[in-house]
């Protein structure tokens, strides 16, 4: 199982959007697919309407198993949700003996998948720091504008910090610019920045577009909404070039 959180520890670049699209186009490759929500805004259950019994805060304090959190969201595509519960957990985590591995205990629990894809909030707390020497890759979504561009020269720092501290070996290997606009001169120029810095991860940019913004609406991922937009078309190509990572 791939094991990938989405992460940018500057919020506003389009995680969840990338989390939901990327989820959902795997699944329609016929790989079966978890998507983790860590965000105490709950934003994944927003969006893709699920209105789930348990969340994740509740496998973490111990009220279920976290097998009783998964609720199924379409063919090969489950999730576990987060409520503003979640808020409440690195107080709780804090004061556990092994805080830092509850997190990681649990999600090493969870079998029959080929990819996990945990959408991160815009933090470095315990909850983050949990999954990020859990997981074996991560997938940093970067808007493409200035102050996007100089958070994610500061990502190869957070993730060699993480992974000497936890003794673990997590590799960025997708950077994916997002919110791109090619009429905007600054937009062209910072994706140039992100190809350049990094040219092996990055990925297709993710172009703006309504259609993105809508589908959350109706509780939808960008291929059921609108598949002939240029989301889905974006994110179909980065799905497409993450099936192919696996060689």
């Amino acid at each position: 199982m791939r094991t990938i959180c989405v992460f940018n520890h500057k919020g506003g670049v389009g995680k969840t959007t990338t989390a939901i699209n990327l989820a959902a186009g795997l699944s329609r490759h016929e790989k079966k697919v978890l998507l983790v929500d860590l965000d105490p805004q709950g934003n994944l259950d927003v969006s893709l309407k699920t209105q789930s019994k348990y969340s994740v805060y509740d496998a973490l304090t111990g009220k279920v198993p976290v097998q009783q959190c998964i609720v199924p969201i379409a063919k090969n595509f489950d999730m576990i949700a987060s409520t503003e519960n979640l808020t409440k957990i690195e107080y709780y985590l804090s004061h556990q003996s092994n805080g830092r591995d509850v997190f990681k205990n649990i999600l090493s629990s969870i079998k029959g998948y080929d990819y996990m894809i945990i959408d991160c909030p815009p933090s470095l707390g315990l909850l983050n720091q949990s999954v990020l020497s859990f997981a074996k890759e991560a997938f940093v979504p970067v808007a493409t504008d200035f102050l996007g561009v100089d958070a994610l020269k500061k990502m190869p720092s957070v993730v060699a910090e993480i992974n000497k501290h936890f003794n673990h070996d997590l590799k960025i290997t997708k950077v994916i610019p997002t919110l791109y606009d090619q009429r905007n001169n600054i937009c062209k120029e910072m994706l140039s920045l992100i190809q350049q810095d990094f040219p092996k991860q990055a990925s297709h940019p993710i172009r703006n577009n309504t259609k993105l913004k809508e589908a959350p609406k109706y509780g939808k991922s960008i291929f059921s909404h609108a598949k002939s937009s240029p989301g889905a078309k974006d994110y179909g190509k980065l799905v497409e070039d993450v099936l192919a990572m696996q060689g």
